[in-house]
């Protein structure tokens, strides 16, 4: 494609990303804004993927210039045209409307908060987009590959619903500078800060990326590839998988049953995070899922692979759950629902857990039928079941990493540290109980597995 194809790409997705933006604030729906404006990115990067690489976000562009994947040069021009369609966009909306709004912090939130989950959810962005659509072994060029704008786009609905409330959702410098910008009789100048900590994110993802896929970087003479070349890449698969969800878990349950769409949220990140790591580890982010898997026998999983696996995963979804607790400032406890006991948050821990690992086992694990472009959607929603069923039950953790951090974190701010070890039990059981159902019904899958348990 020539540059100005690209250009003219580039703009028309970031207008049409931002545009879709300020008309959901100032006169959507709440409940469906995130998923819009997601919509809108993934819908535009399907469009325009294979003219521009779809990036409509200066922190993408930044990254991919960063990595070596396209000529600084070429990132410039990209940067550029996207802040001013992104300007454009603010202005028609404005003109749409006959009004703007400003970009600053939720109430109670100051820029530290804003900060933290503009670069958290920029990160799963940018990860997203390096993981599924410019890696060399999963890339856009490949095929078979359809999942990088349903990735990609979701990595906004699991960001807008979860740290909407603290920061605007933006995750991307040409939103931040648009809204800014267009509001600017309102105060001006919080850009600077939100696109700071933007572009921190996209670096962050750029080396986590590095990290877990260290060849990326081997082929290209990268110095952090080779710095980090002893760090156990399917380790920090699983701590950042686990970590992502469980901050994207504290961040919607914080906000109180107000908030309906928690349960997408937190499977969309789940959903991210299985296409992004899933042929690095097996994106289990879940002990649970690790003890199906190695009694399943998938991927030559030894038992000392599944344990570094659980303490990556425990240690993961604490980092979360600290993450969490110091930007809102508290914790909340884990336990049964009013009016319900023990044996009920047991029963639907252990049903809804068996669901979810039986779920990884026959969509990820399977020698022959697997899915390959499906398995991080069927694996997320999955998730999205037993939430949105059993989470008035038992807050609906259906994961021994979740349930640990939930109580940490809890115990941290003065609560009990015990809640989690009758989860976990359920839990493991339902782990087990997924393996022995797997096996009563496809016994012909119960040997050794091939290397890979997703789809690459």
């Amino acid at each position: 494609m020539s540059t100005v194809e690209r250009l003219v790409s580039e703009g028309l997705g970031t207008y049409m990303l931002v545009f879709t933006v300020g008309c959901n604030v100032l006169g959507g729906s709440p409940m469906f804004a995130a998923l819009s404006i997601a919509a809108a990115l993934m819908v535009s990067i399907y469009a325009l993927g294979a003219v521009s690489g779809g990036h409509f976000n200066p922190a993408v562009s930044f990254t991919m210039g960063t990595k070596g994947h396209e000529a600084w040069i070429d990132m410039g021009m990209y940067m550029a045209v996207q802040i001013f369609a992104g300007l454009l966009a603010a202005f028609s909306y404005a003109m749409v409307y006959e009004k703007t709004f400003n970009l600053v912090p939720g109430a109670g939130f100051g820029w530290v908060e804003a900060g933290t989950v503009e670069t958290i959810y920029t990160f799963l962005l940018v990860f997203a987009v390096l993981n599924t659509a410019a890696t060399e072994g999963y890339g856009r060029a490949k095929a078979n590959n359809q999942v990088y704008g349903i990735a990609i786009g979701f990595s906004v609905v699991a960001g807008g619903f979860a740290a909407g409330w603290i920061s605007g959702g933006c995750f991307n410098p040409a939103v931040a500078v648009a809204i800014d910008v267009s509001s600017a009789l309102k105060g001006v100048g919080w850009c600077v800060v939100y696109v700071a900590f933007e572009l921190i994110g996209g670096v962050l993802a750029y080396l986590a990326f590095m990290t877990v896929r260290p060849s990326e970087g081997v082929e290209r003479g990268a110095f952090w590839s080779g710095l980090v070349s002893r760090l156990p890449p399917r380790l920090v698969a699983e701590f950042l998988g686990t970590f992502i969800l469980v901050v994207t878990v504290g961040l919607n349950v914080m906000q109180g049953p107000g908030n309906k769409a928690a349960p997408l949220s937190i499977s969309a990140a789940l959903m991210v995070m299985v296409y992004c790591l899933g042929d690095v580890s097996g994106a289990h982010f879940n002990p649970a899922v690790t003890l199906a898997a190695l009694l399943r026998g998938a991927d030559g999983l030894t038992g000392g692979d599944a344990v570094g696996y659980m303490f990556a995963q425990c240690f993961g979804g604490a980092a979360g759950a600290l993450t969490y607790t110091a930007v809102v400032g508290k914790a909340f406890a884990l336990g049964p629902a009013p009016g319900y006991g023990w044996a009920s948050v047991v029963l639907a821990e252990a049903l809804f857990t068996f669901l979810l690992c039986f779920v990884v086992l026959s969509v990820a694990t399977l020698r022959t039928g697997r899915l390959s472009n499906m398995f991080g959607f069927a694996i997320g929603f999955a998730l999205f079941v037993g939430i949105v069923a059993v989470g008035g039950v038992s807050g609906a953790a259906l994961n021994p990493a979740v349930a640990l951090a939930i109580d940490a974190s809890h115990a941290i701010k003065g609560g009990s540290v015990w809640a989690f070890l009758p989860y976990a039990l359920a839990e493991f059981i339902g782990g087990a109980a997924a393996a022995l159902v797997f096996a009563a019904t496809r016994g012909s899958e119960m040997s050794t597995a091939e290397e890979k348990p997703l789809p690459s």
